[in-house]
């Protein structure tokens, strides 16, 4: 951000309370509970057996959930899975193979989790192989080991894309923020070929990747700087949402800083921005600070969320330019260069965070009509966002399924009727008058909505 502008604090409270307002549909539906008692789940699959697959980033589990009755039952405890207190790091990406359960020998389940190496914390897929008589997944086998992990910004969403390969969101680690505002952005440093030879994916934070099934590298995949890898495009800060729409378009999430949360349409090779840009490459509200660039060492500097100090580098968004440089399809929420992000008074310092414009944007999913459905950590809403006929562009968004909670994830089922939405545990996000809370209504629970 620019720093504190001298609008005053009524003024601001005004624009924030517009900024974070959007319309909400009218109608009938209510949302209820159709299971609860489960450790954070994160990613949500509806599966080939009716049954919603969940996997519980705390819980370090893969639980199936009967929808008709909550019923569950544990597939899968991933012994060697870590998680971290508060962290986003634990049992993450979840995603099954089509043939699935068909009989074709391809009983195949693959599944993200942090652990740990020998030389620190990382991040692997793994395959695991569904026995239907017994309701349980056995013989792992590892798609790829080594990935970055941190216990910010993990992203960690898993898809296998109608071309038959594995996509998954990696962060930015939660590099140039809070404790860790030493440590550099990498979203915009590429692997070098030395490093793909040497199976070193250091480089891969802030990143969507495309994987072939055993874990190499596709030989379609795009070149960035010349070298091909496993990335497929660059830029992310947080990308927890990510969706094939009926048509093969892929699409994904970002969450923003303090403004420009995303919606993007995801294309080989293109370059999203971060953390030159925020949202579009518009001047507005966002700046980047390269803290560990300091004059006199990053050490000597006290973070601060509003103030850059004089010593700290800075670049304006209009400052980056790269041809592959790919706009979002809608952002959440744009403000502008004179915002006081200090001013709504139903936060203190402590819980800020919450009152910034930006939802926290968590999953996505294709929806009914042309649609695609986006969750809220710090609203407890559903996002509804039309399409146009070709997938190229997107409406203005709609908010449906409001509670306060914190929405991490949802599956709809195969009628395109019910919507399912996973609750994380904990965690804060605003009450119905917008003041920030930990009291959650529906902690570490699946909800249904009639859409």
């Amino acid at each position: 951000m620019k720093g504190v502008s001298p609008v005053s604090a009524v003024v601001c409270l005004l624009v924030l309370v517009a900024a974070c307002a959007s319309p909400r549909e009218p109608g009938p539906s209510e949302v209820r509970v159709v299971a609860t008692g489960l450790d954070d789940p994160y990613e949500m699959v509806w599966g080939p057996d009716a049954f919603l697959w969940v996997t519980e980033k705390s819980g370090r589990r893969v639980t199936r959930v009967d929808p008709a009755n909550g019923r569950k039952v544990v597939a899968l405890t991933v012994d060697d899975a870590v998680h971290t207190t508060g962290g986003q790091d634990g049992v993450l990406g979840l995603a099954l193979h089509p043939d699935l359960l068909g009989g074709k020998g391809r009983d195949w389940v693959y599944l993200a989790h942090t652990y740990e190496a020998g030389d620190g914390r990382r991040t692997k897929i793994v395959r695991y192989t569904y026995d239907p008589a017994r309701q349980v997944l056995t013989s792992p086998s590892d798609v790829i080991t080594g990935l970055v992990s941190s216990v910010d910004h993990q992203s960690g969403k898993l898809r296998f894309g109608p071309d038959g390969r594995l996509y998954y969101t990696i962060g930015d680690q939660g590099a140039n923020q809070f404790g860790l505002y030493c440590e550099t952005i990498e979203a915009q440093t590429l692997p070098t070929a030395a490093q793909v030879r040497a199976g070193d994916w250091s480089d891969y934070q802030g990143k969507v990747l495309r994987l072939d099934l055993d874990g190499s590298v596709p030989g379609d995949n795009p070149e960035f700087g010349g070298v091909r890898s496993h990335v497929y495009a660059v830029g992310f800060r947080n990308a927890q949402g990510l969706a094939f729409a009926p048509s093969g378009l892929l699409y994904g999430t970002d969450q923003g800083p303090k403004t420009d949360d995303e919606v993007n349409l995801l294309r080989p090779g293109k370059n999203y921005g971060w953390p030159h840009v925020a949202g579009h490459r518009d001047g507005r509200a966002y700046v980047h600070a390269r803290w560990a660039e300091a004059k006199n060492g990053c050490a000597a500097e006290t973070f601060d969320d509003y103030e850059i100090p004089p010593a700290v580098p800075r670049t304006e968004e209009t400052d980056w330019d790269d041809p592959a440089f790919t706009p979002p399809l809608v952002t959440f929420e744009t403000v502008d260069d004179d915002f006081d992000f200090r001013a709504d008074t139903r936060c203190d310092p402590a819980t800020a965070f919450v009152c910034w414009p930006t939802p926290a944007l968590s999953s996505l999913e294709p929806g009914p009509g042309g649609t695609l459905l986006a969750t809220s950590l710090k609203d407890g809403a559903v996002y509804r966002i039309p399409l146009t006929s070709d997938g190229e562009k997107a409406g203005a968004a709609t908010r449906i399924a409001d509670t306060v909670n914190r929405y991490r994830d949802t599956a709809v089922d195969p009628t395109g009727r019910t919507l399912y939405i996973a609750t994380d545990g904990a965690g804060f996000t605003r009450d119905a008058a917008g003041t920030p809370t930990r009291v959650l209504a529906n902690p570490g629970t699946i909800l249904s909505y009639e859409l």
